[in-house]
């Protein structure tokens, strides 16, 4: 029976031999294309990272972007409203004034046409009254007058009547 340790010196050296021109065959042929390979996806990884991480702030820069002009646009839709709001008061304050000026203005006319047709009223009174005071005067003289004398008589009535 051999022992399994038994120590053949020419089994060794074919061994070593065997495996150096292995070694020597793997480093010529697959070695260096592997590590290549290797080398190749490492960079790829790492592009695919750096261009991850550029992607990333460059998404970080476009949503503090976005909220800028978020912020900036609410701010003007309440400037917006706030001029709007201020325009409305204005129109308001102006349509007020121009409804009170009209209607002073109304208020004058009427009063200035109240105001001539007591003048035209009051004139009217005095010349009925004057001639009242003709036809009584007429009366208790018991004679007619002719025209130019109740003209002038008229005339004189009115004269001392109160103008109020």
């Amino acid at each position: 029976m051999e022992l399994l340790f038994d120590i053949n010196p020419g089994l060794i050296i074919w061994t070593i031999l065997s495996f150096l021109v292995l070694l020597f065959l793997l480093a010529k042929f697959a070695w260096t294309p592997i590590l290549k390979m290797l080398g190749d996806r490492e960079g790829q990884i790492r592009s695919a990272l750096e261009q991850a991480d550029r992607a990333r702030t460059e998404a970080e820069e476009m949503i503090k972007q976005n909220e800028k002009n978020l912020a900036r646009a609410e701010e003007e839709y309440q400037k917006m409203i706030r001029e709007g709001k201020m325009l409305a008061e204005k129109l308001k304050d102006e349509i007020v004034v121009k409804a009170k000026q009209q209607a002073q203005q109304e208020l004058k006319k009427a009063s200035e046409e109240i105001q001539r047709n007591i003048d035209a009223a009051k004139l009217q009174l005095r010349s009925e009254i004057a001639g009242l005071a003709i036809q009584a005067t007429e009366k208790i003289l018991d004679e007619t007058l002719d025209d130019a004398r109740r003209k002038k008589l008229t005339d004189s009535v009115i004269n001392k009547l109160p103008k109020n």
